[in-house]
């Protein structure tokens, strides 16, 4: 492991101004994103749909990194270019999503564990041969009456150590992403409160797993008010508890802190990650790695057709520059009129 190395991939993925595209979809989701446009989702489509985001022009300027999904990291361009070797030359780091999905926790209804240890090592000597630079494992807590058990959490929490540790012996940095689901009617202080817990576990099991946090990034949600509560928080008010909940478990060494949507409109994203980079005073560099909350409006504009290329891109383009200005809480909601 070169920890410099490593230290200088996970700063250059929270560089100021700059987020990280998550398009590691696994099959089964990206085929309900294509039903939602009419398009069946054969391989070519999805190669197509890949090439659409990755050869946006000046794309680069707002996007550090891109996380690929396993089919994606081996495919090439329609002229026979590797997608990694596109995204390199644009200077965008390539990365891979590594966990294989979260499965039902036995003995804990309605609770899940993220699974994938099996083989790890050697698929990640893999995609560094590929010419991934970092990695992400995602765990789902979710909350509902009597859960998350601490149970549900631990072994979760153990899980990302053990990825974390591995994808560093292979020069990888790892993107740990605990998410506590925002599925619910709970208020924001439940949602809090799991959060919390989720986290300081977590970093427990990092410390245990003797993994470097200076190569590090965490992925996590926002703390927020549950999808389908009555009352819902505003901007301020999620900040505010969001920031709060870092601030209490997240050491200072972790270079920073790479949100994701999780279900919330495309506006509200940004506008909650603008929110908490004006209040700031955190240790962290506090930045997005967005999937549908990034690439929703591309793909609509998009619709499958080679003729709207241009129009896809234009539209990822300007939702990622409206995510940069969120990282230096500049973003307004008038920017959202303003032509792509």
């Amino acid at each position: 492991m070169d920890l410099e190395e490593l230290e200088r991939t996970a700063r250059a993925l929270v560089a100021p101004g700059k987020g990280i595209l998550a398009a590691d979809e696994s099959t089964g989701t990206i085929k309900k994103r294509f039903e939602s446009i009419g398009l069946s989702s054969t391989e070519e489509n999805r190669r197509a749909y890949r090439e659409m985001l990755f050869t946006t022009l000046g794309m680069e300027q707002f996007i550090s990194g891109v996380i690929l999904f396993d089919e994606t990291i081996r495919q090439s361009t329609a002229g026979g270019v590797a997608f990694t070797k596109v995204l390199e030359g644009a200077g965008i780091i390539p990365g891979i999503k590594v966990d294989a999905g979260a499965k039902p926790l036995a003995g804990f209804p309605g609770e899940q564990v993220t699974e994938g240890l099996d083989g790890l090592r050697e698929r990640l000597a893999e995609y560094r041969e590929l010419g991934a630079r970092f990695t992400k494992w995602r765990a789902v807590i979710t909350i509902g009456e009597g859960i998350p058990a601490q149970t549900c959490i631990d072994a979760n929490a153990e899980a990302l150590g053990r990825f974390a540790a591995l994808s560093q012996e292979a020069g990888l940095v790892p993107i740990v992403e605990p998410e506590t689901l925002m599925d619910g009617d709970h208020t924001i202080d439940r949602h809090y409160d799991a959060t919390r817990r989720t986290l300081e576990a977590l970093f427990d099991r990092l410390f245990a797993h003797r993994v470097e946090l200076t190569g590090t990034l965490l992925k996590t949600n926002m703390v927020l008010s549950g999808k389908s509560a009555a009352e819902q928080a505003g901007v301020e008010e999620v900040a505010r508890w969001t920031l709060r909940v870092l601030s209490e478990c997240v050491p200072a060494a972790v270079p920073g802190i790479v949100f994701l949507s999780g279900g919330q409109a495309d506006e509200a994203a940004t506008a909650h990650l603008s929110e908490m980079n004006r209040i700031g005073g955190v240790p962290w560099q506090l930045s997005f790695s967005y999937g549908r909350a990034l690439q929703a409006p591309a793909l609509k504009a998009w619709a499958g057709q080679l003729e709207n290329v241009t129009a896809g891109q234009a539209a990822l383009h300007h939702r990622a520059k409206l995510n940069s200005a969120a990282r230096t809480g500049r973003y307004t909601p008038d920017m959202e009129d303003a032509a792509a």
